[in-house]
């Protein structure tokens, strides 16, 4: 069975809803009869999404589209109040909207902006802007937040976007455990791990699916199955990579603190041998650092 927010009537507001697993959000939410409305930049690709999710809506879903910039909280806000004026309220938020731009930890301060206020503040400002109304409405409700595995082990190569969606991990929990502990409320918040996922995001021009890599269906279905059971984080496989590797590097990352080692130390030379030993399962050790 569904979420018992995800019911035929429902409305959900998806950002990013225009490609990837936005687009795949709002494809799965009108075949199970929700009402939706996708948030998105450019008219044309606003449109032709609409048209692919109504071609697999059921009966009585209706699905509109806002154009919306979410590094904008006044955008946001407007978003809000036609959303809620349309359709009457919004039961469940997907904040999913995110950009990548190549940085590196001394580099250009505006990309480094730029990525924090559509990662990042969208998250946050959609999360605050949406949420009193979805909790007043006395509904079950969901907000799902889409943050990253790089939020979490946070590897060497684009620092901007790993600290993007380490706040994104940080700001969910505390927003769930406020909404957990609000009487009466029956709004939760999750947050979505994806793996490896073929999207316009990480194609990097490629046109085919590597085989390492899971679809934006793939992850969306993982994400429906897991809220039937109310994860909060959804931690999600792929082609690559399972469960058990993904909680060994999580373990090893959060290790380099209670081990004192190196930050990223399962990318430096001298922990290869270490870390790999800790994966195959054939150590324990872990490298303390006096």
């Amino acid at each position: 069975m569904p979420h018992a927010a995800l019911q035929p009537g429902a409305v959900a507001v998806i950002t990013g809803g225009a490609s990837g697993i936005g687009l795949a959000a709002a494809r799965r939410f009108a075949a199970l009869g929700l009402t939706v409305c996708i948030a998105d930049l450019g008219a044309d690709r606003l449109e032709q999404a609409v048209r692919t999710i109504r071609s697999e809506a059921v009966m009585g879903a209706d699905v509109i589209a806002i154009e919306t910039d979410v590094s904008d909280r006044a955008a946001l806000e407007n978003l809000e109040r036609s959303v809620a004026g349309r359709l009457g309220g919004v039961d469940v938020l997907m904040n999913n909207a995110a950009i990548q731009i190549a940085t590196d930890a001394i580099g250009e301060g505006e990309d480094w902006r730029r990525l924090m206020a559509v990662n990042l503040w969208g998250v946050i400002d959609g999360s605050q802007v949406f949420a009193p109304n979805m909790i007043a409405r006395g509904r079950p409700g969901l907000i799902i937040n889409t943050g990253s595995k790089q939020g979490i082990t946070t590897p060497p190569g684009n620092p901007a976007y790993n600290v993007s969606k380490a706040g994104v991990k940080t700001y969910t929990e505390a927003l769930e455990h406020q909404l957990r502990n609000t009487p009466g409320c029956q709004v939760s918040a999750h947050l979505l791990i994806p793996g490896y996922v073929f999207t316009g995001l990480t194609a990097g021009g490629r046109t085919e699916k590597p085989a390492a890599a899971w679809s934006a269906d793939q992850t969306v279905d993982f994400m429906l199955e897991r809220l039937t059971f109310g994860d909060f984080y959804i931690l999600c496989p792929d082609n690559d990579v399972d469960r058990e590797l993904d909680e060994k590097r999580i373990a090893w990352a959060a290790g380099d603190i209670i081990n004192n080692r190196p930050p990223l130390s399962r990318w430096h030379p001298e922990y290869t041998a270490l870390f790999e030993a800790f994966v195959a399962g054939d150590s324990e050790d872990q490298g303390r650092d006096a």
